[in-house]
């Protein structure tokens, strides 16, 4: 396999898409420019090269071995290596190590056919150099092994429910670390769980968490530097996100951890004097099409951002706006649910709807 380089077009193994390598951010991570212009931290030994740089494609590689070398004593110089500005800072709670396994259903449409993506999420100030492991009969089997920057999620495999029973008892070892500063020792942590596989077949087993969008089945290995001796793991645990999912979509394999903000209501006053500075020449029926119109407007910018909940402001009056609004949400928006807002809030006046 062709070393890479700075310059080189890759695709990755292991998940769709690639780009084009920005630098190295040491001996098994590389930085990699994605076709959105995102720079992703990527292990080395999940890129393919398929142009090497300077525009040549693979097979042409002998032609330009001169060139080649010149590049890669180019990476050897402090100029080729990447300084990485988005690192989050070290957070206060992040020098307690929490860390975890996470599962997440592929195909929302196939409940009963779906396979599973697993992750593990380095919620922490420190490197963690880690082996996933399975057991077999007597002995384990490594599936996965590297090493996951601080505040980040790593993809770790996909599956299919005919392998969920190679899982019903999982390991997780790993070392802790800062790179070119002190850092407080920790113990290495060796954690044992084992899984019911049941769970994968139960909805209300997949729950809302801070890592990611849809709900997911969280197993942890440590929480607080408090390592987890036995767990339950379940499959049905995943299954609530697996239908609120539209289209299943390969994530990168390693993504910054950004926690959501909870409880966040979104407000939307449908009163006709706070949309338009005037209604002058229109109709009852124009104002209440416009009305209707930013309603829908919020409704497409929040579908997908599952248990938001939008408080549509539309004034007691005769009803009309109201019942214009619940004829719209069974018709345009059957999943999600409505009531009346908050009486103390809001009054009669107001309807909340919450994404599902």
């Amino acid at each position: 396999m062709k070393k890479l380089s700075v310059g080189d077009k890759v695709r990755f193994l292991s998940t769709v898409g690639g780009g084009t390598v920005k630098g190295f951010l040491n001996k098994q991570l590389v930085m990699v420019e994605d076709e959105h212009g995102f720079d992703v931290p990527v292990m080395i030994s999940e890129c393919v090269v398929v142009e090497a740089s300077g525009n040549e494609m693979m097979g042409q590689a002998a032609e330009k071995e001169e060139l080649i070398a010149k590049e890669k004593t180019a990476l050897e110089t402090p100029e080729a290596k990447v300084t990485v500005t988005d690192i989050p800072e070290e957070t206060r709670e992040g020098e307690q190590i929490t860390a975890c396994l996470a599962f997440l259903p592929t195909d929302v449409k196939n409940l009963t056919t779906t396979g599973y993506e697993c992750y593990f999420v380095n919620d922490s100030n420190y490197w963690l150099f880690f082996n996933y492991m399975s057991r077999e009969n007597n002995s384990w089997k490594s599936r996965y092994s590297g090493s996951v920057e601080p505040n980040t999620k790593i993809f770790l495999e996909e599956f299919g429910k005919e392998q969920l029973n190679e899982l019903e008892k999982v390991s997780v070892q790993f070392i802790a670390f800062k790179h070119n500063k002190p850092f407080r020792f920790k113990n290495p942590c060796s954690v044992e769980l084992r899984i019911d596989t049941v769970k994968f077949y139960k909805l209300h087993s997949f729950r809302e968490n801070d890592y990611f969008e849809e709900d997911a089945l969280l197993f942890y290995i440590i929480q607080n530097d408090q390592p987890e001796r036995e767990m339950l793991i379940s499959a049905g645990e995943i299954e609530k996100a697996i239908r609120e999912k539209e289209a299943p979509e390969r994530r990168p394999r390693i993504q910054r951890i950004e926690k959501r903000e909870k409880n966040a209501v979104v407000e939307v006053d449908l009163h006709i004097n706070q949309l338009l500075d005037t209604t002058a020449g229109m109709s009852n029926a124009d104002v209440l099409e416009y009305q209707l119109q930013k309603f829908n407007e919020a409704m497409s910018a929040n579908q997908r951002n599952k248990n938001q909940k939008i408080v549509f402001i539309h004034g007691k009056g005769d009803g009309v706006l109201k019942k214009t609004i619940i004829s719209e949400l069974k018709k345009r928006y059957p999943t999600c649910y409505h009531q009346d807002a908050s009486f103390q809030e809001y009054g009669y006046g107001a309807t909340m709807v919450t994404i599902k």
